[in-house]
């Protein structure tokens, strides 16, 4: 069923939008089926588990690092992640700036940015991310790439709610899109549709690639 449903997947979303399989909780057999049919990019939102999967599965992959990630753990999938979403306060971005520059190695990121009705959700206000992306980063930053922005709307049947939420975030993203700023993560398993047409370029599916999660 993995395979089946990537390619469904895939056959429907347009061809500049990402497909980031979320492998959390997932055992590693679900991961290589996945990559049988060439899906390489992978979501993960605990360190711990992260980590035992990039051991134990070909390097090929380029995994996603999708959770709040608290700054003590950055150490831990420095040298491998290929892109950490959930960038959403400034000591994260200056721990990940830390840890990269002392394996020299440019480390990909995305800025979170709040945008749901939810207090559960992490992320920079509009405001904030506004101001931090207005400094000059690569001064600040020099270690850490920031590639774009990353969101998560509200846990909502109100589609309507949901796309507003979502072309709040495209706003910002193309006032600064460029070359390098060029990722905009939204969408999830339950709401992708609606976000490829809010003019997401990135999409994060979970149980609508590999079924309901056993927690």
């Amino acid at each position: 069923m993995i395979k089946e449903n990537i390619k469904e997947i895939l056959s429907k979303i347009p061809k500049n939008v990402q497909l980031v399989a979320v492998s959390k909780t997932y055992p590693n057999k679900d991961v290589l089926e996945a990559f049988d049919v060439n899906q390489l990019h992978f979501g993960e939102n605990k360190v711990q588990e992260l980590q035992l999967k990039y051991d134990e599965l070909p390097k090929t992959l380029k995994w996603h690092f999708i959770g709040h990630l608290q700054s003590n753990k950055v150490k831990y999938l420095i040298d491998f992640i290929h892109l950490i979403h959930g960038v959403d306060k400034p000591k994260l971005l200056k721990e990940i700036n830390k840890r990269a520059a002392n394996i020299e190695r440019k480390v990909d990121v995305l800025l979170q940015v709040h945008i749901a009705d939810e207090e559960t959700k992490f992320g920079f206000s509009e405001e904030e991310a506004k101001e931090l992306l207005d400094n000059d980063l690569s001064k600040n930053y020099p270690w850490v790439n920031i590639k774009g922005l990353m969101g998560m709307a509200t846990n909502t049947g109100n589609e309507a709610k949901v796309a507003s939420e979502f072309k709040s975030l495209r706003t910002i993203f193309e006032q600064y899109k460029s070359e390098d700023f060029n990722t905009l993560s939204m969408g999830m398993t339950n709401d992708y549709k609606i976000a490829i047409n809010e003019g997401t370029t990135m999409i994060r599916v979970g149980s609508g690639i590999f079924g309901a999660r056993n927690y």
